[in-house]
């Protein structure tokens, strides 16, 4: 069993808030749901953490946003799904492809593609194929300029040396 320092459990513990606050509070409506800025904030702390704290980050922040937003149907499946979009993002960046220069992006989307996939299942179970296929749209918009923005983020954040100097706390 893998041992964690007080200072990574405070680190995921802060990026979990960071999620939860982001997806809970910035929320831009859709006719079949909502967009947010969760995912910027899932995406980043796979860079900042790494993908096995990035990932427990991402599922239990995100899962928090669902428990105040009074979505309870959706907890267990958000869990499981931004948990796995995290680390599969995480194990592209840094086992398949550390040191490319496009490990963020291809991870982003594999973690993106898992998140389509995911829910657009899971409401496939809860509404239906036919409703399900409608939905999807808003879902790929969302997985979209979740990636879109974080990218954003990431080259500011590289190019004024921040992103490295989080990473080093």
């Amino acid at each position: 069993m893998e041992k964690y320092s007080v200072k990574d459990l405070t680190k995921t513990a802060a990026m979990a808030a960071i999620v939860f606050v982001l997806t809970y509070t910035f929320k831009i409506p859709f006719p079949n749901g909502y967009t947010h800025l969760g995912d910027c904030a899932i995406l980043i702390g796979v860079i900042v953490l790494g993908g096995k704290k990035g990932a427990w980050a991402a599922g239990i922040g995100a899962a928090m946003a669902d428990i105040i937003g009074g979505y309870s149907q959706w907890i267990i499946p958000t869990l499981i799904i931004k948990f796995v979009m995290a680390m599969v993002m995480g194990i592209v960046v840094e086992k398949l492809m550390p040191k490319s220069k496009l490990n963020f992006f291809v991870g982003a989307l594999c973690g993106g593609i898992i998140q389509i996939v995911g829910y657009t299942s899971v409401k496939i179970v809860y509404y239906g194929f036919a409703q399900a296929m409608v939905m999807t749209p808003t879902l790929l918009i969302q997985t979209s300029a979740g990636i879109v923005i974080t990218l954003v983020f990431v080259g500011a954040l590289k190019t004024s040396g921040v992103l490295e100097k989080v990473k080093a706390l």
